[in-house]
């Protein structure tokens, strides 16, 4: 079972918008990914769980448009900044299907951390905006890094 994690793109500050919308700049980027992602990765996910929180919505919808989730983009707890990654590890044990969450740091970290070693506070992963980072469940239940991409990786089309 294939898991991708996706930090939301770059949003705008606070000051510029206290809803926190995605940047111009966060906005290129993710579509950028989305479109690579679609092109060359051809990533299949039944779905994309995603924060309440504006910019992970709007990264999600994005990525969607491209990957054509057979269930969708949902709104699910447990993915904000703080959320504890335990319930989702206990969650992702049981998983079968693709998917793709959406969220924060530091909380992917701490779940991406939590999967690949156990130990939450270790930083395994270093993400970065409107990235993904591909985990894959082996069948003995461990996890494994399969790749990662970032929007500056990606070349110019």
């Amino acid at each position: 079972m294939r898991l991708y994690l996706v930090q939301h793109a770059e949003f705008m500050r606070k000051e510029e918008d206290p809803s926190k919308p995605l940047s111009t700049k966060g906005w290129q980027a993710i579509r950028k990914v989305s479109r690579y992602a679609e092109k060359h990765l051809r990533i299949q996910v039944a779905q994309i769980l995603r924060s309440g929180k504006l910019r992970a919505k709007q990264t999600a919808e994005v990525l969607a448009e491209h990957l054509h989730p057979a269930k969708g983009v949902v709104v699910v707890d447990n993915l904000d900044p703080l959320a504890d990654p335990t319930p989702w590890t206990t969650r992702l044990a049981e998983a079968t299907e693709p998917i793709m969450l959406v969220g924060h740091l530091p909380h992917l970290s701490k779940l991406a951390a939590h999967l690949l070693t156990g130990d939450k506070r270790r930083e395994i992963v270093a993400f970065r905006n409107g990235g993904i980072v591909c985990l894959e469940k082996e069948a003995n239940g461990s996890w494994a890094i399969q790749w990662a991409i970032t929007p500056e990786i990606i070349p110019q089309e």
